[in-house]
């Protein structure tokens, strides 16, 4: 009986397997179906989602390629304009050289009638030899009849008659040979030189000896005259330059022969009013300063210089030479607008003439380097200009030009010429120079060059327009009794050796400082 009841559990169980199997198969197969199903949705959707973004794509390439479409007919109708306008340039540019051309055929037309004319000058020489020889056999017999002379002795005299003749009238024709040569290089000359004045257009403003600062306010004035005026002969005493404090609203005015030396004081004097802090030590701080700043800077004007004018290769000692005539006058022209000036001039000329235009500009441009040399250099400009150049390894042919720009020296090429007269052009322009202001300058310059020749001097400055020179000495080196002593021999010195309006004060600063450092 237990084993029959085992057996039937067993069938069941077995039976329950076979049927939970059946429906578990069921229930499988349903869902691969649902599955394959909803993978034919989403490969479906994939394929209308694909093509959605192939159409997209599609699109966005139509609207760029019209983009890049249009864009190119842009930058072609631009283009287009462009070639117009150059089209028209080479047109121009054709007319001028036909133009040119037609010049050239003229002048050769001219030369061809000019050897047409001396031929038959020639065969009417010979015409003349010819009557000549028949005149001279005719005068010869009568000669012979009348004067009983031989026929040797009168064909001497009629030969030497005949000689001294052709010789006047060939002298004749050579003087007019000559006349008309000169004539013509003359109108040449003149119409080069009134085209390249054409073509260069310069201002021809005059140097003044005198700059203006503006103020903030007219309470900066008391600070820069300072208590008991000390600031203000602190600032005159280090810059040599007169500082001219008036009713003038909020502005202050500095007087000085010097450019450079009035360049200094306006910097200075501006540093020191952003700065705030003006005592006699922080000016002559800023004063130092400022002067090496613009030392400094003369090498970058020379640079800015020579860039502007395509001047290539020029040595930085000779930079600075450049730069050092921004602060210099000659008759009251600003010694670099008139160099650039003649530079400009002499480069057009000698394109003109077809000549080397870099040797031109390079000469013209340092034709006046000679006038910011060393005061201890002794000579006229040109020639002191010219050895300056020869050390920094110029070209012989500007190394010439700039000694024989006033005569020195013989000039040796056409570029020497050319920069000679562009200096006379620049120079003799209505309103580009200034005799009396030279002279002033000279005259202030002489004062400080016999103040300076003393032993012991530090510095020397010109100051109230030249009624005053300012003699700042070495106290180690100079006591009171010499400083006294100096006063007296410089101002002798002064009378006897210059001329000069009113009186000059002879003013000699002795100055001992003592300095502690605590650290």
């Amino acid at each position: 009986m237990e084993d029959y009841s085992l057996i039937v559990a067993i069938v069941v169980a077995l039976s329950g397997f076979a049927i939970a199997f059946f429906i578990g198969k069921k229930v499988v197969s349903t869902k691969i179906l649902e599955a394959e199903l909803k993978a034919k949705s989403i490969i479906v959707d994939a394929e209308k989602e694909g093509e959605n973004v192939k159409k997209e794509k599609l699109r966005e390439v139509k609207d760029e390629w019209h983009q890049k479409k249009q864009e190119f007919e842009s930058d072609t109708n631009s283009r287009k304009a462009r070639i117009d306008v150059q089209e028209k340039e080479v047109k121009a540019r054709e007319d001028g050289i036909e133009k040119k051309l037609q010049t050239i055929l003229n002048k050769e037309k001219q030369l061809h009638n000019f050897e047409i004319d001396l031929a038959k000058k020639n065969e009417e020489a010979k015409e003349n030899e010819i009557k000549a020889q028949e005149l001279v056999d005719s005068l010869t017999k009568k000669l012979e009849e009348i004067a009983g002379i031989t026929r040797e002795e009168a064909k001497n005299r009629l030969v030497i008659e005949l000689e001294n003749d052709a010789k006047k009238e060939a002298a004749n024709r050579i003087n007019k040979i000559k006349q008309e040569a000169k004539e013509k290089a003359l109108r040449e000359a003149q119409n080069i030189i009134v085209a390249s004045i054409q073509r260069t257009a310069s201002d021809h403003a005059m140097e003044s000896t005198v700059s203006v600062v503006d103020l903030e306010s007219d309470e900066m004035k008391g600070r820069i005259i300072g208590k008991e005026g000390r600031n203000i002969r602190a600032f005159e005493s280090a810059t040599g330059i007169d500082l001219i404090i008036d009713d003038t609203p909020e502005a202050v005015i500095i007087s000085g022969f010097d450019p450079f030396r009035r360049e200094v004081a306006k910097k200075s004097l501006e540093y020191l009013m952003v700065d705030g802090r003006i005592h006699p030590t922080r000016i002559e701080e800023i004063v130092t300063k400022v002067t090496k700043e613009l030392e400094d800077d003369m090498v970058r004007v020379g640079e800015e210089v020579t860039l502007e004018l395509d001047i290539h290769n020029v040595r930085p000692e000779l930079m600075a030479y450049i730069g050092r005539m921004k602060y210099r006058t000659s008759y009251g022209q600003n010694l670099l607008k008139h160099s650039v000036e003649v530079a400009h001039l002499a480069g057009i000329m000698a394109g003109q003439l077809g000549l080397n235009i870099k040797f031109a500009k390079r000469a013209a441009l340092l034709h006046d380097i000679g006038k910011v040399a060393n005061k201890e250099l002794e000579g006229p400009h040109a020639l002191l200009g010219m050895e300056i150049a020869k050390k920094y390894g110029e070209h012989p042919v500007i190394v010439n030009a700039i000694g024989a720009h006033h005569e020195d020296i013989e000039m040796e090429t056409a570029i020497a010429v050319i920069v000679q007269s562009a200096d006379s052009i620049s120079g003799a322009r209505p309103g580009a120079r200034r005799e009396s202001l030279e002279n002033y300058v000279k005259r202030l310059e002489n004062l400080e060059e016999i103040a300076n020749s003393y032993k012991g001097v530090e510095k020397t400055f010109c100051i109230q327009a030249g009624r005053e020179i300012r003699v700042i000495v070495e106290p180690e080196i100079v006591n009171d009794q010499a400083a006294d002593d100096m006063a007296t021999d410089i101002a002798k010195r002064i009378e006897e050796e210059m001329e000069y309006p009113g009186q000059i004060r002879v003013t000699v600063v002795r100055e001992k400082r003592s300095v502690g450092v605590a650290k």
